[in-house]
């Protein structure tokens, strides 16, 4: 038995989910948007990198993207709080296999949307480089998805959850 899975069989109160998830939103709501907003232009800087201002167009693509990509998170965080009864956090997952709501669409929609919303928060701030740590944290993000969680799921939750995969896209 998975770590993973001795941590799924525990289910936490209401409170205790809400708390775990404000812990994690600092770290993806502010701290990591501030690595691409501060972190992006010295990045670029120092690499000799041409930032990229096309003036509105900056402004309108990105916050088109970050509000994409913040609708569908907080889509699925909440989905996860109440319906799934847990969180996006592994040590505190949820005690049901989601397949409504934003999940219907994508098996991970909270990623799809992370990584809109940062690539929209590295467009407004017209970072190469910024648009390259997004591609890289998204990146390494896929490939925990791909192969810790999705054997966790198939592990917890079965047939259910393979059946489940043949039938939603991954991420689009």
């Amino acid at each position: 038995m998975s770590r993973y899975t001795r941590w799924a069989q525990r289910e936490h109160s209401f409170g205790v989910r809400i708390a775990a998830s404000l812990f994690a939103g600092v770290l993806f709501v502010i701290l990591l948007p501030l690595v691409i907003v501060w972190g992006g232009p010295l990045l670029d800087r120092s690499l000799g990198l041409q930032g990229f201002r096309v003036g509105a167009v900056n402004y309108v693509l990105g916050g088109f993207l970050v509000l994409v990509g913040l609708f569908l998170g907080l889509w699925s965080v909440f989905a996860q709080l109440t319906r799934g009864r847990g969180t996006p956090l592994p040590m505190l997952p949820t005690q049901e296999l989601l397949t409504g709501g934003p999940f219907r669409y994508c098996r991970n929609p909270m990623t799809l949307g992370t990584i809109l919303a940062y690539l929209g928060i590295g467009v407004i701030a017209g970072t190469a480089a910024g648009i390259g740590l997004v591609i890289g944290f998204g990146s390494l993000l896929l490939l925990y998805l791909r192969r810790v969680e999705e054997r966790e799921l198939a592990e917890r939750f079965g047939e259910a959850y393979l059946q489940y995969r043949r039938e939603v896209p991954f991420l689009i």
